[in-house]
């Protein structure tokens, strides 16, 4: 027997128990007459006592154990006399009455321990080692506890679960396939899946009215630190439903699981269209934990002879509440900087700095005087020691940028508390985006969402301006200014949707070869039907207040897409490129 129990069992009435415990060496104290060693697995941590006086060369071996050794001990659990209030097994310890080395380790590259002195990268390549730290094991386990909660809910709601297909059929629309090419098919290749999307509206079509599958994904796109090229989703469909039944459906997953794996209770999700978030907040994954709504300033300062002003499509501002005394003139200026950055790209920041003594202090003083801005401050809800800051330019453009400013100075005012969860459901997106380079339109969600029922006979029969003011039955899930999940109701029948797959270019032929399938599939009874998917990954990190996923992923991949443990992607030998039909003397572009 390797163990009685697991090293976070023991407490102070288990005194006087003889226990067998196995695990690694996590630190080793040599007193001189007494030697320490705290012993972990993932459970906790307990503390080994070995006595010279009592054993002699059972000291000597415990003084030899590195960090990391595996050990078996055996021995009696005694009351500590120096207890450790922060450890659960702090007020015992082991006499240790035998000692086996089940393994030695070599001195690891950083310390396990819940802060490491390791890199990202030197902790990537040692991923074995990294996963023994508590941090990432309690993340690991969240996840695992996550799924099942998962399957529980949805179990509950008559969801069947069902595994669609990893090899498929590649497609243009969206982000880049992985490819796979075929040995048996020479010259043919299959993709890995971006989404089962397809798939999950044919098993509506077969009858299976409540789909679930917590699913791999893969996307050959440019990484995040919320993007990974293989991702987790919690993919659902469902047939017989309505917008509004999907949402409370999901909505009520969702409080499952902030119920059962953090104790919180959220309210009733708010809904607001994608229009009312881009001009409230110049986002379509609003953060609601703090105000600082949008403010439309164009009416009050144009006409005024400040051409900046006078020549823009939007004027647009915030309002930052009690900031005006810490805010330095310097302070200013670097936040101008920041926002001039070419991730953001404002070409300036015009503030109005309404000071505890009634005084302003502006930016365009010149053009507008105190006593103008005085009361536009006040028209607009600004007191004394608040700043107004203010961006202009075309509208799309200029409310982006100002919700970055937004987003920072919440964070810089201390205006997020942790654990504060807002969830939203934002609707109403626009079907289709017209991309001026391509001069085509691209699907907002994907190539079939349905519009509303309202617009599908503008959709059939509208002309190009129509088509750019259609509005998708979509919706996203947002908490905390993070898009969780998204989905749509479907299209269900042949003729609409091929009238979709010719607004957004694809030819006759083109749409038969690559979706003839679903196709042929709704001239056979297709039930209307809509679902949605939920980012496993990113739930996990929003439900513990992170930004990153990596840490909740057991194995995940560098930003370049390696994974720096196994050193993948590699090269494969001659035989298997011939094997696959693939020219050996390929090489990379930049080689």
């Amino acid at each position: 027997m390797y163990r009685t129990h697991n090293c976070g069992d023991l407490r102070i009435s288990d005194v006087g128990q003889q226990v067998i415990l196995s695990g690694w060496v996590q630190i080793s104290r040599d007193l001189g007459g007494l030697t320490f060693v705290d012993l972990r697995d993932r459970y906790g941590i307990t503390q080994l006592v070995f006595n010279m006086d009592e054993n002699q060369s059972l000291c000597e071996l415990a003084r030899k154990l590195g960090r990391e050794f595996v050990i078996k001990a055996s021995g009696k659990v005694r009351e500590r006399s120096s207890k450790n209030p922060n450890r659960p097994t702090g007020d015992i310890e082991i006499e240790v009455s035998q000692l086996d080395v089940l393994n030695e380790s070599k001195t690891p590259p950083f310390t396990i321990e819940d802060d490491s002195d390791g890199g990202d990268e030197l902790r990537m390549q040692y991923r074995y080692l990294d996963l023994r730290r508590t941090p990432l094991q309690q993340n690991i386990l969240f996840r695992s506890k996550l799924a099942i909660e998962t399957r529980k809910y949805l179990d509950g709601q008559s969801f069947v679960e069902v595994e669609t297909p990893v090899l498929i059929k590649s497609t243009p629309e969206g982000a880049r396939d992985f490819v796979v090419p075929s040995r048996m098919n020479p010259g043919q290749f299959y993709a890995l899946p971006q989404s089962p999307q397809t798939f999950k509206q044919i098993l509506m079509v077969g009858g299976f009215d409540r789909y679930f599958q917590i699913v791999k994904c893969f996307r050959d796109e440019d990484l995040r630190a919320d993007r990974q090229p293989e991702f987790t989703q919690i993919d659902c469909e469902m047939a017989f439903v309505t917008r509004d039944q999907i949402l409370d459906t999901f909505e009520g997953l969702t409080k499952h699981l902030f119920k059962e794996l953090k104790s919180v209770s959220l309210s009733d999700f708010p809904k607001m269209s994608y229009d009312e978030a881009m001009r409230r907040y110049g986002s379509d994954k609003p953060d609601l934990r703090f105000g600082m709504e949008f403010i439309d300033f164009a009416e009050s300062m144009k006409g005024q002879g400040f051409g900046v002003f006078d020549n823009a499509e939007t004027i647009v501002g915030i309002v930052a509440n009690d900031i005006a005394e810490s805010y330095s003139n310097k302070d200013l200026k670097n936040l101008t900087e920041w926002m001039q950055r070419p991730q953001i790209g404002a070409k300036g920041l015009v503030y109005i700095k309404y000071n505890q003594d009634g005084t302003i202090k502006s930016t365009i003083g010149k053009f507008y005087d105190d006593e103008f801005l005085l009361k536009l401050a006040e028209k607009h809800g600004a007191k004394k020691g608040d700043i107004i800051f203010m961006l202009s330019g075309e509208d799309e453009k200029t409310r982006k940028q100002l919700n970055e400013l937004r987003l920072e100075m919440g964070q810089r005012m201390g205006l997020i508390k942790e654990g504060d969860f807002k969830p939203l459901w934002v609707i109403d997106f626009p079907l289709l985006e017209w991309d001026e380079d391509s001069e085509r339109f691209h699907a907002m969600h994907h190539p079939f969402t349905s519009p509303k029922k309202e617009e599908i006979s503008r959709m059939m029969n509208g002309d190009h301006a129509t088509m750019k003011s259609l509005k998708a039955d979509a919706y996203d899930l947002v908490i905390n200014g993070v898009e969780i999940g998204g989905g749509s109701i479907r299209i269900h029948d042949r003729e609409l949707q091929s009238k979709n797959f010719d607004l957004l270019g694809f030819t006759k032929e083109e749409a038969e070869a690559q979706f003839g399938f679903l196709l042929g599939a709704f001239e056979y009874g297709a039930p209307p039907h809509g679902g949605i998917a939920f980012g496993f990954d990113r739930l996990c990190a929003v439900l513990n207040g992170k930004n990153s996923i990596r840490d909740f992923i057991a194995f995940p991949k560098n930003n370049q897409g390696r994974d720096m443990m196994i050193d993948a992607p590699s090269k494969i030998d001659n035989i298997q490129m011939e094997e696959l039909f693939l020219d050996s003397t390929f090489k990379p572009a930049d080689s």
